[in-house]
């Protein structure tokens, strides 16, 4: 089910672009002009945000006939049927873009993370998103980071506490930084705590904390990573992997006996998907 608050960014996506009117769509289509019209692949990908893309032309125009081809998670192949319409032509046109900017945009996120957990097969480490995300968009990237198969984590600051470099120094001593742990707890009972490491010190550090449940190991080398899996092996505490994460390193990351590595490259700086809306030579 879509949020309410997605339906609103849809309303304020449509109102951004059509603004006072489609003056092009008025003045060279005819009204009441019936057509049929396909959103096609232009090539092989993973899709997401089916429904949103279908939520905008119903939103332009209720009357419009909209048939979903594929789920999100799907992969299309170059000229595959994606979505198809039927009804008023000034209708499909004057929604198109939006349309496609949220599913080829989403499509992108999602291509990019199945390529990541592809690169991850065989291996238990899970792929894990950030909050470097489009704002106002954290929701539906999320989703599209799920239909490519990868882990959403924490999705703001309200549902994890994550403990960071900048934190801990203002954060005080290892009694003070177990002061504000124990505080989360009490604050929400049951809440996942993660602390930022960016060296075995540290790591030693926070294995001796209650209430810890994974430890980020920023930007550390390979040697490490293995090391600090090995201080942690039966204590009860994940180890994440961040900072430096490339496609290709994943695998050896992986190998060190990391949980989860996260990369914000899922979702700040994807490619969209090749998308297009052609509509059929004949009309209705």
């Amino acid at each position: 089910m879509i949020p309410a608050e997605v339906h609103q960014l849809i309303r304020m996506a449509l109102a951004e672009d059509t603004g006072s009117g489609d003056i092009t769509a008025a003045a060279f289509v005819p009204e009441g002009k019936l057509a049929r019209a396909t959103i096609l692949a232009k090539e092989e990908g993973i899709v997401a945000g089916m429904e949103i893309a279908c939520a905008v032309f119903l939103e332009m125009d209720p009357s419009l006939t909209v048939r979903a081809f594929k789920n999100d998670g799907d992969s299309v192949q170059c000229a595959e049927a994606v979505i198809a319409l039927e009804g008023s032509a000034r209708s499909i046109l004057t929604g198109e873009r939006t349309a496609l900017n949220f599913l080829q945009r989403l499509s992108g996120i999602a291509t990019q993370t199945r390529r990541y957990v592809n690169a991850l097969a065989g291996a238990q480490t899970k792929i894990l998103d950030t909050r470097k995300t489009t704002p106002g968009w954290r929701w539906l990237e999320k989703l599209a980071v799920r239909a490519g198969g990868g882990t959403n984590h924490r999705t703001g600051l309200y549902d994890m506490v994550m403990v960071k470099d900048n934190h801990l120094s203002v954060a005080g001593d290892v009694a003070e930084l177990q002061a504000g742990i124990d505080r989360s707890h009490r604050m929400q009972p049951g809440v996942r705590v993660e602390l930022e490491a960016d060296s075995m010190d540290q790591v030693r550090k926070f294995l001796t904390l209650r209430g810890v449940n994974v430890i980020m190991l920023d930007n550390m080398p390979l040697e490490e990573m293995r090391a600090c899996a090995e201080l942690a092996r039966g204590k009860g505490v994940q180890l994440e992997a961040s900072g430096g994460i490339t496609l290709e390193r994943l695998p050896e990351i992986a190998a060190t006996g990391v949980d989860f590595i996260s990369s914000g490259a899922l979702t700040h700086s994807v490619k969209a998907l090749d998308l297009s809306l052609d509509f059929e030579g004949t009309a209705l």
